[in-house]
């Protein structure tokens, strides 16, 4: 069963868009394993400030399926898609990696360029991947993020719960 990763992240209502997603991926996929959240700077535009995280869980669903669902719970929780790819959003859900697949089919990537492009995509990765290994580069998330230019990051680690026990 491959394991899947997800990036979440929101900046509208965002604890309460971001708990509301995990439980939904929650009763869709089972039990989810979660990095720590992080809080950055808006990219691409001007906006009020991220919660991101990345979320882990096997699934033996297509990778197609699980994009699919993976709209289906953000329209569910308020998402409202527009053209601009950089703008806010209540809750954004971006399949990075499906087991170590690399593919790719319309507008779905994997894994997902997001992760060696984007500091709040891969620290929270490397929090729950640290050793596995980037399907097309060879190196381990670990390496990446240490060898990735830190030098602009604007974000930091909260120490925030966002979905019950």
């Amino acid at each position: 069963m491959p394991e899947i990763f997800v990036g979440v992240g929101s900046n509208v209502d965002r604890e309460s868009s971001i708990g509301a997603g995990l439980q939904r991926l929650g009763r869709e996929f089972g039990p989810l394993r979660l990095s720590s959240v992080y809080e950055s700077e808006a990219v691409g535009f001007v906006g009020d400030p991220f919660l991101n995280l990345v979320v882990g869980f096997d699934c033996e669903l297509p990778a197609l399926k699980v994009a699919e669902r993976l709209t289906m719970i953000e329209a569910d929780v308020g998402r409202i898609r527009a053209d601009d790819r950089f703008a806010a959003r209540t809750l954004d859900l971006d399949l990075l990696l499906y087991g170590n697949a690399v593919f790719e089919a319309g507008s779905l990537r994997i894994p997902r360029d997001d992760i060696t492009r984007y500091a709040f995509v891969l620290e929270p990765l490397t929090e729950l991947a640290a050793d596995l290994v980037h399907p097309e580069l060879g190196t381990s998330f670990a390496a990446l993020w240490a060898a990735f230019d830190k030098r602009c990051v604007r974000q930091r680690r909260l120490d925030l719960r966002l979905m019950p026990n």
